[in-house]
């Protein structure tokens, strides 16, 4: 799936799993022949010169008009036609293997050709796919080698092919594995690959097109340097995908390019709302983001051949509600503005509702677990159809569950509806999902902050030192994660422990005092045993509450108790992580 992915500067996180990725050391290696003359698929060229360049099939002009494949390539017959009647005249993966055949052959039948993916570590930007040593490990780059010519020696006569693109983001992507120098010897490294990759495959198919994809355009003075063999550039960028011509005109390129990724902009691009996560778009600015794209695209004649824009799919989680243009098979706005933009004829179609208005009560403020949260998700639809609406939640930036849960909604008309707010706190994203029951939707995104159910009396502990066994401190989980996190009132910090047991947090009252009622607000790392310890000291306890049957979230506690000094002390964890609490409030 997908999170995530490029512009033309900067880092990109966007991960897409490759078609070939679980198989693409399988089979047997075999040895390159010579080429073999032309037969049944189609020749594909880049022809022209220096800024008027064209793709032509058989001598033919050809605009690459695309969109990125998701659907299983066994379902390629049953979508392949959908994608021809948008205007859609090429699909792009990210891997070939030997599931790859009804993708090919769906696609030749109905006039549509495939940019063909090959799949390098490491593929799809920072944090995605392992990493290669590309001036070491012959090996792994013998495999390739000989595993990826192999392929294009079984379809590179099948007139489903268009080009062969060998690696997706890898250039960026090699500085999650290496900095400085090294990062400057492996990028070398790994384009010189990619044009002995070029190489090979143009022995065994001199009729189609070889070229590389990666997240940025400073990729391309890598290849310009290293691959002489490619006949063309690819990039992925969204929100930056205006600002490649300019770049490439100031970099002095003597290739065209097409943009194998691009569309509206994504989750690392977009300001984070008033708690803390992306502001997304609304469904008409994402389809205006693909208009803008396109045109972007054919602004630069005689340069940019094209573009397969982001994305065919059809999961409905949080990443797919993002981009794609079928999730849960149903059409959206984005789906129409590409089917506009590639000339696709949309006068009798039904059209999706257009949600003029979300809000969501409390967003900003914090609705206390299980509360209830009024929204507002007003929709009109331009062909008069009745709207229904359903509410879900994704605990993604919680949990990095990617998952969008139904929620149990009340309708009260005008789009005004009340749910139940999760029993866990953190921030959600809202999603109101509008259909017209002529399969088109429109989705509406919000955040919602969930907060503790606040206890009656004084969090005699809130601000108070707090010492604890241990805390992580690495940035990557958003630590340090200190004791002082967990008393600081602040749901959105918490203390995070060692991954052992056991494990302790401790609050100093500064005198002894009474309490009557203890709150753990849980992290996902939580704790399934531990004890509400009291102390005069703070070196001799007595335990006032146990619990073994602990199952994270808020757990609320009637524990008793006078000491100077409070502790949680955690005998079993929950998970494989360590102790994780947001909060811990001590009531008097």
């Amino acid at each position: 799936m997908y999170r995530p992915s490029a512009r033309s500067a900067g880092p990109a996180v966007r991960a897409v799993a490759p078609l070939a990725a679980a198989v693409l050391l399988a089979g047997a290696v075999v040895g390159l022949r010579a080429p073999a003359a032309h037969a049944a698929g189609d020749v594909v060229k880049v022809t022209g010169s220096q800024g008027n360049w064209q793709l032509t099939v058989d001598g033919s002009p050809y605009q690459i008009k695309g969109l990125t494949w998701g659907p299983s390539t066994a379902d390629a017959s049953t979508y392949m036609p959908d994608l021809a009647s948008m205007g859609v005249n090429t699909v792009r993966t990210w891997g070939t293997d030997a599931t790859s055949a009804p993708l090919f052959d769906a696609a030749a039948a109905n006039g549509v050709k495939v940019i063909a993916g090959f799949w390098l570590q490491p593929g799809g930007g920072p944090g995605s796919g392992g990493c290669v040593d590309y001036l070491k490990d012959t090996a792994y780059k013998n495999d390739m080698l000989a595993e990826f010519p192999r392929w294009v020696d079984t379809y590179k006569d099948n007139p489903g092919v268009l080009m062969w693109d060998v690696g997706n983001e890898s250039v960026l992507g090699l500085q999650n594995c290496y900095s400085g120098t090294e990062l400057e010897n492996q990028r070398d490294a790994y384009t010189t690959f990619v044009n002995d990759l070029a190489k090979k495959i143009h022995q065994v198919d001199p009729d189609h097109p070889v070229t590389s994809t990666d997240a940025w355009t400073g990729a391309w003075p890598y290849y310009r340097r290293n691959a002489p063999d490619l006949d063309l550039y690819a990039v992925n960028s969204y929100n930056g995908v205006c600002d490649i011509k300019e770049t490439w005109e100031q970099g002095g390129y003597t290739k065209p390019y097409i943009v194998t990724e691009t569309g509206p902009a994504g989750e690392w691009e977009v300001a984070d709302d008033a708690n803390g996560v992306p502001d997304e778009p609304t469904d008409q600015q994402k389809a205006d983001g693909y208009t803008k794209a396109w045109n972007c695209v054919t602004a630069h004649r005689g340069v940019a051949l094209g573009a397969t824009m982001f994305h065919y799919g059809t999961e409905d989680d949080l990443g797919g509600v993002w981009f794609n243009l079928l999730p849960d098979g149903l059409k959206r706005p984005s789906y129409y503005a590409v089917k506009r933009a590639y000339g696709g004829d949309t006068s009798h179609d039904n059209t999706p509702p257009d949600i003029t208005e979300m809000t969501v009560g409390g967003a900003d403020q914090g609705v206390e677990t299980g509360g209830e949260v009024t929204l507002t998700a007003r929709a009109t639809d331009p062909d008069g159809d009745p709207v229904a609406y359903q509410v879900l939640f994704s605990s993604n930036y919680i949990d990095q569950n990617n998952a969008l849960v139904p929620a149990d909604a009340t309708d009260h008309g005008n789009g005004t509806l009340t749910v139940r707010a999760p029993d866990k706190v953190g921030v959600y994203k809202v999603y109101v999902k509008a259909t017209d029951g002529h399969g088109n939707v429109s989705y509406g995104a919000r955040s919602l902050k969930v907060v503790a159910p606040e206890p009656a009396g004084t969090n005699v502990a809130r601000g108070k030192p707090a010492t604890a066994s241990s805390f992580q401190t690495d940035p990557t989980g958003g630590c340090p994660c200190t004791a002082a996190d967990a008393v600081d009132g602040d749901a959105a910090t918490r203390w995070s422990s060692d991954w052992s047991d056991p494990q302790w947090l401790q609050v100093d009252l500064g005198a002894p005092t009474s309490f009557h009622h203890v709150q753990l607000s849980w992290e996902a790392a939580y704790a399934k045993a531990y004890d509400v310890q009291v102390s005069q000291d703070g070196q001799n306890w007595t335990t006032v509450e146990s619990v073994t049957d602990g199952n994270g979230n808020i757990d609320d506690l009637d524990a008793e108790g006078t000491g100077r000094y409070v502790r949680v002390y955690g005998t079993a964890r929950g998970t494989g992580y360590g102790y994780s609490l947001y909060e811990f409030g001590v009531y008097s």
